[in-house]
């Protein structure tokens, strides 16, 4: 990013968020804390108002009041402006058609010279998170989960885990973040601990007449990315040594079941030697046995073992269902 940018971007994100520490506007930027410093010298050299406050909840701000005049776009800003959002995600959200009216109103506020461009970026991208086979996930709790996060007032609600247990409690209520066309709801315990929730399995949600305090530095997409790498690191791994036949090299990947190619070494006319990364071992003997006779497993040997016993076990099911005449 050129400084002259850089400078202008540190004006609107002061002017929008209030107050901003020098790493969060470094992390923004992606600059180091270094950089934004001298950005803070340039900007007071020039007379822009700006001041830092010291301790532990200070950071950089402008003076109470002060407001840029800077309105100009580039053409590339102009065109993420106009990229249609998902039309399944803002019906959830009831905001369909509020979304095309801002759209408009925007467009129309803009320089003639501008106009068109910002038209034919609606002609030329589309984006449609939902899946080939849609499934609805949205609870009919949905309404009361988003009334809850614009007004700021804590809900009980019961909760379907993973294992199938379900159990009871309030919380705060912070956002929705869509994961494909999945939603989940993030939330925060009376201890401040935060949690995401997939909407789907919420089975009830009440509004309690209680407000409460939202975090005054909580960022929703700064605490998705955190949880979202965080999650994956701590995802198991069990991963197979194979060699597959080169003709469903390029299936391997559309099986629907979650695999992760790590490796490929071309070892053979025929044959190939793939290294597949799965988050348990069932998984892994499900995957490899649906290809049959067109992936060997190498190791580990224990898992080589366990799928000829299962195809054996099937082979000898299907003979005792349906003999042959």
């Amino acid at each position: 990013m050129m400084r002259g940018d850089r400078l202008i971007s540190i004006l609107l994100l002061l002017q929008s968020q209030g107050q901003m520490t020098a790493k969060e506007l470094a992390e923004r930027l992606e600059v180091s804390e270094r950089t934004i410093y001298r950005d803070m010298d340039a900007l007071s050299g020039i007379g822009v108002p700006i001041f830092a406050e010291r301790g532990k909840n200070g950071g950089w701000s402008l003076l109470d009041g002060y407001q840029t005049d800077l309105t100009g776009l580039k053409e590339s800003e102009i065109r993420a402006l106009f990229v249609s959002p998902s039309p399944s995600l803002l019906d959830d959200l009831g905001m369909t058609r509020t979304s095309d009216e801002a759209r408009h109103k925007l467009i129309a506020s803009l320089p003639s010279i501008y106009r068109e461009n910002a038209k034919e970026v609606w002609s030329r991208i589309h984006i449609d998170t939902a899946s080939w086979r849609k499934r609805k996930e949205k609870t009919a709790s949905f309404e009361i989960l988003k009334k809850a996060i614009w007004k700021d007032h804590k809900i009980k609600i019961v909760y379907k885990r993973a294992d199938g247990k379900t159990n009871e409690r309030i919380v705060k209520p912070l956002g929705l973040v869509a994961k494909g066309d999945l939603w989940y709801f993030i939330a925060s315990k009376d201890n401040d601990d935060i949690r995401n929730y997939r909407v789907s399995r919420i089975q009830y949600a009440e509004p309690i007449n209680e407000t409460f305090e939202r975090p005054k530095n909580f960022d929703l997409a700064q605490y998705w990315d955190s949880s979202t790498k965080s999650f994956l690191e701590k995802l198991p791994t069990y991963e197979v040594w194979t060699e597959v036949k080169k003709s469903i090299l390029p299936r391997l990947q559309f099986s629907g079941r979650f695999v992760r190619i790590m490796d490929v070494e071309n070892s053979g006319e025929e044959w190939i030697r793939v290294r597949l990364s799965f988050d348990t071992e069932e998984e892994a003997k499900g995957y490899i046995l649906g290809f049959a006779d067109q992936i060997k497993v190498l190791k580990p040997k224990e898992l080589r073992h366990m799928i000829r016993e299962m195809a054996e076990a099937t082979v000898a099911f299907y003979k005792t269902e349906f003999p042959t005449s």
